[in-house]
């Protein structure tokens, strides 16, 4: 019948192609990267290591390059197609390597706010975003060092790997889940801080605050589609307990 045709063909006419998707993805993250260095130096006076706001404006486009960007990259290594066959070693050499990338990244973006708060005098670690963010760094370095220890070192034994594996997965969409929300704070409270006095206020929407927003808008669509590709039954990397899997 016709119900029933249409019943059977309505998955594959939703079924979006893995690597258009990751394409677009790859745009998404690219742009949220432009965005954010925009707005550092076309609103908010551009970037330098001398201590002042222009050293704080590394915090941003760090983060998001590293937290968010390089990191959802990593995550969806194991989605590609070509890592479903032959050998594991070098896709998992790419998923750590992206992963160590992201984590320099944001290293060295908390080393810009926090030389900037010194330097001002200001406190460090008193907001919901300074508490948030920094969790998530922790996690992810506990995630980061857990994940080489178990899966790239050859001692670690195949039971342990089996064990392990389904709590690296699920540690590894909700940090990039709670890196979208400390980006998203951050970005709140950077607004709430710079546009007052002087400037036109935050509550008057002017062109700042409307860029801002957009860019935390699609920072959050970006780690949403990267998590709603993880869950993707159809994308998920048969799993085998072949020789070769446990290499």
């Amino acid at each position: 019948s016709l119900a029933h045709r249409c019943h059977h063909r309505s998955p594959a006419m939703l079924d979006v192609p893995f690597l258009p998707f990751c394409a677009f993805l790859g745009a998404l993250g690219l742009l949220c990267v432009a965005m954010v260095g925009t707005w550092c130096q076309h609103w908010r006076g551009g970037f330098s290591l001398d201590g002042s706001s222009r050293t704080f404006n590394w915090h941003p486009v760090l983060m998001v390059a590293g937290l968010v960007v390089l990191y959802g990259a990593a995550a969806l290594v194991y989605r590609i197609p070509n890592t479903w066959s032959g050998p594991k070693l070098p896709w998992k050499v790419l998923h750590g390597s992206l992963a160590l990338g992201a984590f320099i990244l944001t290293v060295l973006g908390l080393a810009a706010v926090f030389c900037f708060h010194n330097s001002q005098g200001t406190p460090n670690m008193y907001s919901l975003h300074s508490w948030m963010g920094l969790a998530t760094v922790l996690l992810f370095s506990c995630q980061w060092a857990a994940g080489f220890g178990a899966f790239l070192l050859p001692w670690a034994p195949t039971w342990l790997r089996a064990l392990y594996k389904p709590i690296h997965v699920f540690f590894g969409s909700t940090i990039l889940m709670l890196s979208v929300a400390s980006c998203v704070s951050g970005i709140n409270e950077k607004l709430f801080f710079s546009l007052k006095n002087g400037t036109m206020q935050y509550k008057l929407l002017p062109a700042e605050a409307v860029f801002a927003n957009t860019l935390g808008l699609l920072i959050l669509i970006f780690g949403v589609l990267v998590v709603a590709a993880l869950a993707r039954p159809s994308w998920k990397r048969p799993d085998s307990d072949s020789p070769d899997s446990r290499q």
